[in-house]
């Protein structure tokens, strides 16, 4: 089967190539850059570049169609919300090119990624939860610090979307706050780049995930991880970890809330694991996940079983997985290690690493670690990661901060 994975600069696509051509399947990977870290994958069999959603929906779905198009029961695997939302939207458009696309209903895709609405539904569900707030005007904000008192961490309702021009945008990361001016100055901030803002208080703890693939509302595959770094200190991507079997309680909760979705496909369900041992849910990815690499390689292979299930219509339950595996993205850490010595954002009320220990960690390897991007057999996509990074993503993130600061 032909499969086309996009967003070929993700770690997750990478991933995805490797695991599907080992599975027997030729692989095309899209972009909407002239080259691609997945891309150059010795296991990719073709690229293409599609026009950036931020730039237009309606070119970049019509380029996806176009080459699904080529081979009758290509399957379409998106890789961030970025492109994975105007697909879904236009999925008949998918079907009507013999195209597949494993995801459940669109409204349940809308549902999964706002994130008022998920924790809504875990709250219904019995599952602990951050006491949280909706900002959608200026005159909501001394309310909600009421709501969720301080400190308190505002967020994006979701991490990408549709503005009234029709262009994908990406909303950005999370502030925090400890008093009641920086609460106002972060939501002025906010409020530039997001239509919504989820107000929620600071949940102390380490971040923990459940990870699931699903059919007909029973779990296919499942998987979990122990955070050592994370890219972003505060608690955001994991930059090294290992697996691990999910704690029970944790899969009760995650399990609980993709079966009241009714999800049909990857998702991802993050958590917070207060010092006292309670789980506090966070947040639904509906889709592949940055760390993916380290569960295919612990054995649970999500994306060669994702192909399976949507050329025969499901797949039987995976064999359990390795834990112990340890995997680490290096750009990443590298990235941890600069976020550290930056020191902690305005407003963080967590604590942060000390400096010199992350020196240590980084520059002292651990025997066994594989890596997110680097094969010997394969080592393109690593070059290709540092080379993304160099040339395209931090230069857009100077420029960025440099017009927010003439702004």
């Amino acid at each position: 089967m032909t499969i086309i994975v996009l967003d070929g600069n993700e770690n997750q696509a990478v991933a995805c190539v490797r695991s599907l051509a080992r599975a027997g399947h030729r692989v095309v990977v899209g972009a909407s850059t002239s080259w691609s870290k997945a891309g150059w994958s010795r296991d990719c069999k073709a690229t293409f570049v599609y026009p950036a959603p931020q730039q237009g929906v309606c070119a970049f779905v019509e380029s996806v169609v176009h080459e699904a198009r080529r081979e009758p029961g290509t399957l379409v695997m998106p890789m961030t919300e970025r492109t994975m939302l105007p697909l879904s939207a236009e999925r008949q458009r998918i079907f009507a090119a013999g195209g597949r696309l494993v995801s459940p209903e669109h409204e349940t895709v809308l549902r999964a990624f706002d994130k008022r609405q998920t924790t809504r539904l875990a709250a219904e569900l019995g599952i602990a939860v951050p006491r949280t707030a909706l900002i959608t005007r200026r005159n909501q904000m001394e309310e909600a610090v009421q709501i969720v008192g301080l400190p308190a961490v505002l967020k994006p309702s979701s991490s990408e979307e549709v503005t009234a021009s029709g262009k994908i945008r990406a909303t950005g990361a999370p502030s925090y706050a400890r008093t009641f001016d920086e609460f106002i100055a972060a939501c002025g901030e906010m409020s530039q780049r997001c239509h919504a803002i989820i107000a929620q208080e600071f949940v102390p703890g380490g971040g923990e995930g459940y990870f699931a693939l699903m059919s007909n509302g029973a779990p296919r595959a499942e998987f979990a991880h122990r955070r050592i770094r994370d890219v972003r200190p505060t608690g955001s991507g994991s930059a090294v970890r290992e697996s691990v079997y999910p704690d029970e309680r944790l899969r009760k909760a995650g399990l609980a809330i993709l079966r009241a979705l009714d999800w049909r496909g990857v998702a991802m369900v993050e958590f917070r694991r207060k010092p006292d041992g309670e789980v506090v849910f966070l947040e639904v990815n509906g889709r592949f996940w940055n760390s993916l690499p380290l569960a295919v390689y612990a054995g649970a292979d999500f994306p060669a079983m994702l192909a399976e299930m949507a050329e025969h219509g499901d797949v039987k339950a995976a064999r359990p997985y390795r834990a112990g595996v340890r995997c680490r993205w290096l750009l990443g850490d590298f990235r941890h290690l600069v976020e550290v010595w930056r020191g902690a954002p305005q407003g963080f009320p967590g604590v942060y690493p000390n400096r010199w220990r992350a020196l240590f960690d980084f520059l002292t390897p651990t025997k066994g670690t594989r890596h997110d991007n680097f094969m010997l057999r394969d080592p393109l996509p690593e070059l290709g990661d540092w080379l993304d990074f160099a040339l395209r993503r931090a230069p857009a993130r100077w420029r960025k901060s440099s017009d927010k600061k003439r702004g």
